[in-house]
């Protein structure tokens, strides 16, 4: 008897459990027409980041009509919503960033942004050229659901629109950094953040997540090499810049090749820009470069900083050359981390919502992300959304950051699904 009852007892649970991702589903199904028509809205209306304030009013005004608590004016345009479940649990973060890019579309969507905007005193077109429309829509959609459960809901969900994940505009502050410094992550204190990226390079249907390090730590740098100028027919009489520069970017190449570990993490110092001189028959005074620094771990991260300090000044002193290096230059982002076990318990979630064969374990990514921010104070889990039409050729796909850059809408309610289902198994 006390078998049979057993038994039945634990078909009654997976039956529970059965029809909670059933209904979710049905949720995800009634009110995608909803997050489609958001996401086009927030699209044809692009907006740079901590300038993000039509879409911050859309989202305040979403919550709101909820009845969700909202917080507005957050790190410069973000907002917050707090939903308090009718029963004690967990405090759960869920994340959606809300900045376009200074990109022109270029294709021919009927919702296509004709937007400009001025950027570093230019004038650009502005674009969602990187998701961050898909992502606030699919949040917005989550609320709503969450909403319709709050008096069975165990425990409380925030949710952050963020603004400015591609990174503040030059003299500001902004993103997931200036959110938590502003006290987001207290009243209530959050236990756990999830957060999701659209990508238009992975099939729509899966999911792609790794453990650990998934997104590389960022450090933009600047180097001023200081020489002395002279004419070009007499580089003797010279302490030359150009020389010197070159001599540090062929040094720093030595850091991943000969000093970092890549059979642990990859790592990457690249210099992306380098300026010096006027004109053939003049040696300058000085020459300046930029460059970014990767890595996926804290050490590997505290390792190139220092090799790159080293090899910089020593390779000046060596030419009888002075540097000033500064690094980070503007930005900085810790790696994206993927809390372990947070990632083995939330595992069967995803493959539950997506079917296990389309949740993919992948390589790290060398892309950054300041969810990494978030992470950096309680267990995260950072997951990829399959964007890409099936049967593309992923290849061939435009990447984030262009002109050509397509999402298939139809990945969006598994998104809204994904955010749900880990929101409420993590309460259980």
């Amino acid at each position: 008897m006390r078998r049979l009852f057993f038994v039945s007892l634990l078909f009654s649970l997976s039956a529970s459990a059965q029809t909670d991702y059933a209904k979710v589903s049905q949720l995800a199904d009634k009110i995608e027409p909803k997050v489609i028509a958001w996401r086009r809205d927030i699209h044809e209306h692009p907006e740079l980041g901590n300038r993000e304030v039509r879409t911050a009013d859309l989202v305040a005004k979403h919550l709101q009509s909820l009845g969700i608590e909202v917080q507005t004016g957050v790190a410069k345009t973000g907002v917050v919503g707090i939903l308090r479940g009718g029963k004690p649990g967990p405090v759960v973060a869920l994340r959606a960033d809300m900045d376009a890019l200074p990109v022109t579309e270029r294709n021919s969507l009927p919702f296509a942004s004709k937007v400009k905007s001025t950027y570093n005193g230019q004038e650009v077109g502005v674009m969602h050229a990187c998701g961050h429309d898909t992502h606030v829509s699919i949040l917005m959609g989550v609320a709503e659901i969450l909403a319709g459960m709050k008096k069975d809901l165990k425990g409380t969900v925030k949710f952050f629109f963020q603004p400015a994940e591609e990174g503040a505009p030059v003299g500001e502050e902004g993103g997931a950094e200036l959110m938590v410094k502003e006290g987001v992550m207290e009243n209530p204190k959050v236990d756990v953040a999830f957060g999701l990226h659209i990508d238009s390079q992975i099939e729509v249907g899966d999911i792609t997540y790794r453990p650990g390090g998934t997104m590389a730590s960022i450090n933009d740098m600047r180097i001023v090499v200081k020489g002395r100028q002279a004419h070009g027919a007499s580089p003797w009489s010279s302490i030359d810049p150009i020389v010197t520069a070159a001599q540090i970017i062929n040094n720093l190449q030595t850091i991943i090749s000969r000093n970092l570990n890549i059979t642990e993490n990859p790592g990457i110092v690249t210099i992306g820009s380098i300026k010096g001189g006027v004109r053939t028959n003049i040696i300058p005074e000085e020459v300046e470069m930029l460059g970014t620094l990767r890595a996926l771990s804290a050490a590997d991260e505290a390792l190139i900083i220092d090799r790159v300090k080293t090899i910089v000044t020593k390779t000046a002193e060596a030419n009888g050359a002075t540097v000033d290096i500064k690094i980070p230059w503007s930005s900085h982002y810790p790696v994206t981390y993927n809390d372990p076990a947070l990632t083995a318990r939330m595992l069967p979630t995803l493959q539950k919502t997506a079917g296990q064969e389309n949740v993919l374990l992948v390589p790290a990514d060398t892309g950054a992300e300041d969810f990494s921010f978030f992470a950096q104070k309680v267990p995260g889990l950072f997951i990829f959304l399959g964007g890409a039409p099936k049967g593309t050729d992923l290849k061939k796909a435009p990447s984030h950051h262009t002109p050509d850059f397509f999402i298939d809408e139809s990945a969006l309610k598994l998104g809204v699904k994904a955010m749900v289902n880990l929101t409420l198994d993590y309460m259980k």
